[in-house]
């Protein structure tokens, strides 16, 4: 341990072991990725397989980008945490903020991702990503998760959503037959826009509310289901095609994400319906996280108003 040998002070106090089961690794992400890669392959080097489970910064996840991609593409086995995510890290500036790892996690063959906004999720998630990671069909796991504080619903039977929170999402607040607007989100946004549904609840008749999960596992499972149904399958149906399929025509999707727009915007081209994609889409400023969610519009006020200028003649009184 060079830091208790420098006498330098330390939260971790690591002993170097055999039966040791943990790497600190530092700043260092491409190692990371290498180690991983390493470990996750143990099961087709010498027929015992690990469970390797790393964590990184995300907005540093591209720096090891390169081991990753090599690493999905031997196959390795592995659980990769990423946080904080987006723009979480807000009094550290652009470099600690993290915009375009959610597409990392929606492009990259051989690694599922995962952003859950709640511990009850993320939990189910855990559960079967150890199981997947074992698959003979399996992968790697990625999960983009927060250090921000989140009030989590209590206590709540999710039973019945298991499947669609794996699938990649599941009506938080579901619509009704005359919905005039669906607010979906991913990840640690999601408190912004559930206090935005409120404010909308005396100014729209009906607004539902699409918690996603997995915009990785949605967008795949839709694409197969395209895929299929030009060979003839006409039958199939991706769970996203199943959860929008009763919306009304004139019904509009606002999403919104603390990362780059482009993860769910294209949500609009399941059913065809109008879609305003919002996120963060630059990076440099530094202020509290309130200050960035105002500035890049991202916040409960700017969600609510985004959805006021859909009809003019709309009006919201937010106190």
């Amino acid at each position: 341990d060079l830091f208790r040998e420098e006498k330098i002070p330390s939260t971790a106090k690591w002993d170097f072991a055999p039966e040791g089961q943990h790497l600190e690794l530092g700043i260092a992400e491409m190692n990371l990725f290498l180690a991983l890669a390493a470990a996750g392959l143990s099961h087709s080097l010498f027929g015992e397989r690990l469970l390797p489970v790393g964590t990184v910064y995300d907005p540093f996840v591209a720096r090891g980008h390169d081991a990753l991609n090599y690493a999905c593409y031997q196959d390795a086995r592995f659980l990769i945490a990423g946080t904080p995510s987006g723009i979480t890290l807000a009094p550290e500036g652009g470099a600690h903020q993290s915009i375009g790892t959610p597409l990392i996690g929606l492009t990259q063959p051989g690694l599922t991702a995962f952003e859950p906004a709640f511990a009850d999720e993320l939990a189910i998630i855990m559960e079967w990503a150890f199981s997947y990671m074992q698959d003979d069909d399996g992968g790697a796991v990625y999960l983009r998760l927060s250090t921000n504080p989140l009030e989590q619903p209590g206590e709540r039977s999710l039973g019945d959503r298991r499947q669609d929170i794996l699938d990649g999402a599941y009506w938080l607040r579901p619509p009704g037959p005359n919905c005039e607007v669906v607010l979906a989100y991913q990840g640690v946004i999601a408190p912004e826009v559930i206090a935005a549904a409120g404010y909308l609840a005396d100014a729209r008749r009906d607004v539902g509310v699409l918690a996603v999960t997995s915009a990785d596992r949605l967008h795949s499972e839709w694409t197969d289901a395209l895929a299929h149904r030009a060979k003839g399958a006409m039958s199939i149906a991706s769970p996203v095609e199943r959860l929008l399929s009763d919306l009304p025509r004139h019904c509009a999707l606002v999403t919104a994400i603390d990362g780059h727009p482009a993860t769910l915007s294209w949500l609009g081209s399941v059913m065809g319906h109008r879609t305003i994609p919002l996120g963060v889409a630059g990076f440099g400023q530094t202020g509290t996280i309130g200050d960035l969610y105002r500035h890049y519009r991202i916040d409960r006020y700017a969600i609510a108003k985004t959805v006021e200028s859909l009809s003019p003649g709309c009006h919201l009184k937010i106190i």
